[in-house]
This record gives structure tokens, sequence and C-alpha cells, in this order.
């Protein structure tokens, strides 16, 4: 099994920054995609950012400029920066990972619980 713990999030005001912060642990062989996602009041998830396992990295347009994904493979870590905060921000963010278990395995979709981030205008 695999765990995926989120740390950051919380309260901030329009204009703000936070840092999200998940680590991925328990059975892993390796990390294919690694990222977040959010889910607003009545809305889908969707995507933020994620990284490839070779470092491509996607944006969500909503945040191009704004936010900035990376990734630490050593310590199967996934930070996300998050500057200049609008209201739209809002919601809950989801770490997620594809994780390749073991040698004979196809990748599983993995979610962390989910971490709240409030932008107050």
């Amino acid at each position: 099994q695999v765990q995926l713990k989120e740390s950051g999030g919380g309260l901030v005001q329009a204009g703000g920054s936070l840092r999200l912060s998940c680590a991925a642990s328990g059975s892993i062989f390796n990390i294919r995609d690694m990222g977040w996602h959010r889910q607003a009041p009545g809305k889908k998830r969707e995507l933020v950012a994620r990284v490839t396992a070779g470092g491509d990295i996607k944006y969500a347009d909503s945040v191009k400029g704004r936010f900035t994904i990376s990734r630490h493979n050593a310590e199967n870590t996934v930070p996300l920066e998050m500057n200049s905060l609008k209201s739209e921000d809002t919601g809950i963010y989801y770490c997620h990972a594809q994780v390749v278990e073991d040698l004979w395995s196809a990748a599983k979709d993995y979610w962390g619980q989910g971490t709240q981030v409030t932008v107050s205008s």
C-alpha cells in the first residue's frame, strides 16, 4: 500500500502565498506522474499542476505564472508554491501520484486526503 501525506494549506488573504507539500511512502518501486488537483465547492476536481518522472511540468492555465511545482524523487515529495493567491483558488487540494509498486505491477492512482486552502478577498 501507498500513502500520500499532505501538509500546508490554511487561510490566507488575496495576494498572499502558501506552500503545500506531499510525501509518498509505502510500497513504491517508482512514481510516474505526481502532482496536485483541487476541488472548489460545487465544482469538479481539476488538475492544478503535475510533474512527470522525467520532469515535464503541466499547469492549469488559471495558475500559470503564479504557482510553481517541483519534485524531489529521492524523497518522493512534490511541493507546490502558490503565490498571488486569488479567491477563486479556494478549495480542497489533493495530492496525486501514479505509483508502480513492483516490477510486475501496472501503475495505480493514489490520492491524499486533501488539504483546505481558503483565500479571503
